[in-house]
């Protein structure tokens, strides 16, 4: 099962037997006393994976084309059980998930972000006039802090 998921693996394997004998996974939450929407994202795994569903899979990246003509297609009135099936989705909801992004986004919405922080907007660089003028103020800092320093000590010593 997956690192996030909130059953444990025994349950997972206890709720898709129930499944493959032919229960709903309305019937197995409350039967097994599991988490009814745990139960309900298994079952949508396993109706397309079928026991496999209990395997950890590695995370697949998929192309903004790719995404596109699978949410184009669920629009177009295609399931997106079948479209999970036929495009080795993890879950029917990845295909819902992209249809929402798209109604909301449009087809930017669909395409991959850049990572990391966005850069700070850069100030326009310094005339040679201010950046003395910027050394010259942190000059006179400096020497009124090793005034202080120095007056510090002197009372140190008697």
């Amino acid at each position: 099962m997956h690192s996030g998921s909130t059953l444990t693996r025994e349950d997972a394997a206890a709720a898709v037997e129930m499944f493959e004998e032919g229960y709903s996974a309305k019937s197995v939450a409350p039967s097994t006393g599991l988490a009814q929407n745990s139960i309900q994202m298994l079952h949508s795994r396993w109706q397309v994976r079928g026991r496999s569903a209990l395997d950890t899979r590695e995370r697949r990246l998929y192309s903004f084309e790719t995404k596109l003509e699978i949410v184009r297609r669920h629009l177009g009135g295609e399931s997106g059980r079948l479209l999970a099936e036929v495009y080795g989705l993890p879950s029917p909801g990845t295909v819902g998930t992209w249809a929402t992004i798209y109604r909301r986004d449009g087809e930017d919405g669909l395409r991959k972000k850049k990572s990391g922080r966005r850069p700070s907007k850069s100030s326009p660089p310094l005339s040679e006039t201010d950046t003395l003028r910027l050394e010259n103020e942190r000059l006179r800092a400096e020497v009124a802090d090793l005034g202080k320093v120095r007056a510090l000590r002197s009372r140190e010593r008697p």
